[in-house]
């Protein structure tokens, strides 16, 4: 899938945003920054499980405080979101973070933004000029996606005026429609990575299907060098939805893929405990297999026969299965465990 061309951020730690053929996944803290060593399990938990970033919020001076710590102790680029106060821009700049997020609209005047500019042109620092629907101005007169580009393009000719370019650009609101509209018309007129997602999506299937359905159009377009499907939810869970969205449109290929069926009358096994716990399995040990679980012959050795291994249920049994070939039955306990052993003997071969 080719790439909508934009400008290379470096990030350091060797992170690039932009101008590859890799969109990055973040997520944010959802824990009080200045509980550094909770903050640091979380951001590590989250690197193991896929994160490329992680954003942490800077409330006060307590949470700055603990930036030297977080930063020394990770190894994925912070991004540090401050809203209303510059000083703790600034502040979060030098203290070393890789990115800041901001939104220049919740700043009193462009004085302070060019203060931040400053500060990050200093220190090599990038920014995400962040721009939410819910800052904006009312004006009946313009669409909510044309007033998203144009107070986004004049917080970038700002900096650009002021020789920054050291940005990525954010345009978001919580309706999948305007949020769409809104990314493809600025990416259209910049060339600047542009991080994606709905904000407020909400909890569950509701942000998932909500954020997918913002996500797919503008990735499958080429647009969007990082993402964030922000969920009322634990960070992992953001992250391991980001991975399943981005490896089901060929934009992850290191990753399982799960197959399992709607189940109907003809199923006697219960196959979702034993479908989550497969996933699980090869999601914690990043098995790239295409594996499936059915509930019966039908849609087991049948419509499953394209996966690497699976398996169909029977009556208080499962059939195992390679490549639609029948290797041999088993009885609904063991299905796990034998399951699992011929895989790790498919990767050690």
């Amino acid at each position: 899938m080719e790439r909508v061309n934009t400008k290379r951020i470096n990030l350091g730690k060797n992170t690039i945003i932009g101008g590859q053929n890799k969109v990055l996944i973040q997520s944010m803290c959802n824990i009080k920054t200045s509980f550094s060593t909770k903050i640091i399990d979380q951001i590590n938990e989250c690197a193991h499980y896929g994160a490329d970033l992680m954003r942490v919020s800077i409330l006060d001076d307590k949470d700055l405080d603990s930036i030297k710590e977080i930063m020394d102790s990770i190894e994925i680029p912070l991004v540090a979101d401050i809203h209303y106060n510059y000083h703790f821009a600034i502040d979060a700049i030098n203290k070393g973070v890789n990115k800041i997020r901001i939104n220049p609209g919740n700043l009193n005047n462009l004085n302070e933004y060019l203060e931040i500019l400053n500060a990050a042109k200093k220190h090599n620092t990038a920014i995400r000029i962040g721009v939410n629907a819910g800052s904006l101005k009312n004006d009946n007169k313009l669409k909510v996606s044309d007033l998203l580009v144009n107070k986004a393009l004049e917080y970038l000719h700002f900096a650009e005026e002021h020789d920054f370019y050291n940005l990525v650009l954010s345009l978001k609101t919580s309706n999948p429609l305007e949020t769409i509209e809104a990314y493809t018309k600025i990416s259209n007129l910049v060339n600047y990575p542009l991080h994606i997602g709905l904000t407020e999506s909400g909890f569950d299937e509701i942000g998932i299907i909500r954020s997918i359905a913002t996500l797919s159009p503008l990735l499958l377009k080429g647009i969007g060098d990082t993402i964030r499907i922000s969920l009322t939810s634990d960070p992992i869970k953001e992250i391991m939805t980001c991975k399943r969205l981005l490896h089901d449109i060929g934009l992850y290929k290191n990753y399982p893929t799960l197959i399992s069926c709607p189940t109907c009358g003809r199923t006697e096994v219960n196959i979702k405990p034993l479908a989550k716990k497969v996933l699980n399995y090869l999601e914690d040990n990043s098995i790239n297999l295409k594996v499936a679980v059915m509930g019966c012959p039908v849609n087991g050795i049948g419509e499953g026969k394209d996966a690497d291994i699976g398996l169909a249920g029977g009556k208080e049994k499962y059939l195992l299965f390679k490549k639609g070939q029948l290797i041999k039955t088993v009885d609904e306990e063991n299905a796990f465990n034998a399951l699992v052993s011929e895989i790790n003997s498919m990767i050690k071969n």
